[in-house]
């Protein structure tokens, strides 16, 4: 068997686990070669395929390392036109692949089912630190985006505190608030905003205000796909040419001007960005991508493909790749970490949750 392997999409930290864990796997159990393609799928999309051999002794050791050794692109795309298309299927006939292994997100998938329908074998594998793929319940990366985000609100508190200021921390996630949600519980934040529930201005500046009497400081933290009620996401550019040409960013400065005049605290914004997305991952984030790469080779030597590797219920099992590309993965409105955020005094934005201090325990709410 001769099998390819690429990243598509942006970087994220446990794409060399899954990439090691396939290699190995592969080798190990069917003896199988396996060809990395560069550059996401741009490397089958030039004049000549980009590919480098991956054998035991290249994918050693790089298990703790962040970002991908094969390199990634969140703007090629072979389904640009049925031309683009041919071209990469000719390169994998050329190239011999019986198969080829897609580790990336929503755009990726999509990019995979279309190649696959097309006759190319394929086994995806979910990848996205905002854990937003449907059909997945946890996504390798995620855990480190918390982990980071949750050192940063930590770090924000103790300035926030120095100076008795109003601290708004970004997080990326897109039109999903799973890091936002899990960072700000992490990260004791008194205000946690989300694109799945439109924020009341005047709500965050009440709790601002209760805080500004009793603790003298708040830390806020929000998605980057949060947005106040009648209001619009925060668009920071357009890219034409990408899968996915809607780059949301800066809503917290947005939030900073619009608390400001609300407040006597000064009012900072912090935009994490891509520091989110690099570094080492987490060991839980080292396990999972294993158990997602070993769980594609299993598809791969099986046959089984147009079908993404999951996790569901706790168990690693596979899904049709066209399950995979429609829609987002958002917070449930019923979901238990949003019931325990209300019932311990965390603000959502919502303005007919901001009350007062709870008599019987004899705080505020947003007290972290």
């Amino acid at each position: 068997m001769r099998i390819g392997i690429l990243t598509g999409g942006g970087d994220c930290p446990g794409l060399n686990a899954v990439i090691r864990a396939v290699v190995k796997s592969l080798l190990r159990q069917c003896g199988a070669e396996v060809i990395g393609i560069e550059g996401g799928f741009g490397g089958l999309m030039g004049e000549a395929p980009r590919v480098r051999p991956l054998d035991w002794a290249s994918v050693s050791g790089i298990l703790m390392q962040g970002g991908t050794i094969l390199g990634t692109s969140n703007r090629a795309n072979p389904l640009r036109s049925e031309a683009e298309a041919a071209r990469a299927l000719a390169h994998a006939r050329a190239l011999g692949l019986q198969a080829l292994v897609v580790i990336g997100g929503d755009g990726s998938m999509a990019i995979a089912h279309g190649l696959s329908q097309r006759g190319l074998p394929i086994v995806g594998v979910p990848k996205t630190i905002d854990n937003d793929i449907p059909g997945c319940e946890r996504s390798f990366g995620f855990d480190t985006a918390v982990a980071t985000v949750t050192e940063a609100i930590e770090r924000l508190q103790t300035t926030a505190q120095s100076h008795g200021r109003v601290m708004i921390v970004e997080t990326m996630g897109r039109y999903a608030g799973w890091i936002a949600l899990e960072a700000g519980l992490a990260g004791a934040a008194d205000v946690i905003l989300l694109p799945e529930i439109d924020f009341d201005i005047e709500a965050v500046a009440a709790v601002c205000r209760e805080r500004e009497r009793r603790q003298c400081y708040t830390i806020v933290c929000i998605g980057e796909g949060a947005k106040p009620i009648g209001g619009a996401l925060t668009v920071q550019q357009r890219i034409a040419d990408s899968p996915d040409p809607i780059r949301l960013g800066g809503v917290a400065h947005a939030l900073a001007a619009a608390l400001q005049p609300r407040l006597a605290s000064e009012v900072r914004a912090t935009v994490l960005g891509h520091v989110q997305r690099g570094g080492s991952p987490t060991p839980f984030d080292r396990v999972l991508a294993t158990q997602f790469g070993n769980e594609a080779a299993q598809l791969v030597m099986r046959g089984a493909f147009d079908r993404m590797v999951t996790l569901q219920d706790g168990r690693l099992g596979s899904i049709a790749l066209a399950e995979a590309v429609h829609g987002s993965r958002r917070v449930p409105l019923d979901h238990p970490l949003l019931r325990a955020a209300r019932q311990i005094g965390v603000s959502l934005g919502e303005a007919d949750r901001v009350g007062g201090p709870d008599v019987r325990a004899g705080i505020g709410p947003g007290v972290g």
